[in-house]
């Protein structure tokens, strides 16, 4: 099957790059969000949610800009999943651009997930 690359934008209103740089390219900063738990070695990272464990490659970085990850799982190679940050100079806010890869069935569904994901980063940081 065929995935369909999409992409969501949140904005951080009262959020400075660097501060959440570490909530997408960390163990502890993912942990706070992504998944339950994270282990991070070198390039690779083990993501862990309740009974389900994946594990992810960083396969490009600019640090404090973007991180984009391939889940080794993943059968289409060309797809990837991708926390892009980019400052809004007129507001002085951050926008987070995440690029994903879902089957066109279930695209729906992964923009709810990211959705819900991204709701619990901005509660956790006070936002």
């Amino acid at each position: 099957m065929t995935k369909e690359k999409f992409h969501i934008e949140f904005v951080f209103e009262k959020a400075n790059k660097n501060s959440l740089w570490d909530y997408f390219f960390t163990a502890a900063g993912l942990s706070e969000w992504f998944a339950d738990s994270v282990i991070v070695d070198g390039k690779m990272f083990t993501f862990r949610w309740k009974d389900h464990v994946n594990e992810a490659e960083i396969i490009g970085m600019t640090p404090y800009n973007y991180v984009r990850f391939h889940w080794l799982d993943d059968e289409d190679p060309a797809a990837f999943f991708e926390f892009r940050l980019q400052k809004i100079e007129l507001t002085g806010g951050v926008t987070l651009e995440i690029v994903d890869f879902a089957e066109t069935s279930e695209k729906e569904s992964a923009i709810a997930l990211w959705k819900t994901q991204i709701k619990t980063l901005k509660r956790g940081l006070g936002l």
